[in-house]
């Protein structure tokens, strides 16, 4: 399944959100992709002049939600 937001944080109300295409880094650069990985951390991708690079990996220890993408 897609994921198409995550919210990293032991309280919801005040956790970091990261959706899948939001603007980073001053504008520079856009969330490419949003995965979890075999071991359960989270990784995201952003993107600029179509290079993709790792930009966080969020270990799977850390609290945090997923909303994944559903089309009807």
């Amino acid at each position: 399944m897609v994921i198409r937001k995550i919210s990293v944080g032991a309280d919801y109300k005040n956790a970091m959100n990261y959706m899948h295409n939001q603007v980073v880094l001053q504008g520079n650069y856009r969330i490419h992709l949003i995965r979890q990985t075999e071991a359960g951390d989270i990784e995201i991708f952003i993107e600029a002049n179509d290079e993709v690079v790792l930009w966080k990996k969020i270990n799977g220890n850390m609290p945090f939600l997923i909303e994944y993408n559903i089309d009807f």
